[in-house]
């Protein structure tokens, strides 16, 4: 099977997928309005330096990203279910090309989310310099590099019943440990937990763009070892997975 059209094909299904379209774009939009609306006079949102609107609207794109990126777990876990893999693994098709299709059709759905939630925060008067969206925008999908490996490792140890819950669980408490609904606190445990985590870095994303301190060592090193120990057992994984008769 030639890469591209195997590729092509997982980008149409996914975009084929209302319900799955509707779902994923529209609850995080939904979410924002509530929340964001009541604060849209707000310019400095519980000390975080940044306004209600954008503080929110970048909260809830590490919320929707994320949901996005380990979204690639649910679709592997179904073709396990069903045999799809085992059918895959005869035919030319490598499992690099597989996985980078996996990979490339999440990204889309988080670029998807987040130029939703852009016109969103437009709508409730964010308004940022063409480069401080870029460099948001840049940083928010390097953030998303170790859940994609999340998502995969996910799809290969979970059924199709037991992934949706797991990541819906997993979403949150990430969201809710890296900052989505109120600034983490300067200072105590939630502080340091967070600062080990790559959801509170996503979200940090904000303060970037709005001419802040760039990320600080620790945020690379954190961003770069959740990566790797990801994808060294998402790996371990596959070939477990690919060794059953």
């Amino acid at each position: 099977m030639n890469p591209l059209v195997y590729t092509r094909y997982e980008l149409l299904r996914t975009l084929r997928n209302r319900r799955f379209l509707v779902l994923s774009l529209g609850f995080p939009l939904v979410l924002y309005f509530l929340i964001a609306g009541s604060v849209r006079n707000v310019s400095n949102l519980g000390g975080s330096g940044v306004s209600g609107p954008l503080y929110y609207m970048v909260g809830l794109a590490s919320f929707g990203t994320m949901a996005a990126m380990l979204s690639c777990g649910a679709r592997i876990a179904a073709e396990r279910a069903v045999g799809w893999n085992r059918q895959l693994r005869i035919t030319p098709l490598s499992p690099r090309t597989y996985f980078r299709a996996k990979v490339l059709t999440a990204y889309m759905m988080a670029l998807l989310s987040l130029l939703a939630l852009y016109a969103a925060g437009t709508t409730l008067g964010v308004s940022l310099k063409a480069d401080e969206w870029l460099k948001m925008t840049g940083l928010i999908l390097v953030s998303l590099v170790p859940f994609a490996a999340l998502g995969i490792l996910l799809g290969h140890l979970l059924t199709p019943e037991s992934i949706g819950p797991a990541l819906g669980g997993g979403v949150s408490v990430l969201a809710f440990l890296g900052g989505t609904w109120f600034p983490i606190p300067s200072s105590g445990l939630l502080h340091d937990v967070a600062q080990f985590l790559p959801s509170y870095w996503l979200v940090q994303a904000s303060h970037v763009a709005l001419g802040g301190h760039p990320w600080p060592a620790r945020a690379w090193i954190v961003m770069i070892a959740w990566t790797v120990v990801l994808s060294a057992l998402a790996a371990r994984a596959y070939r477990r997975d690919t060794g059953r008769v």
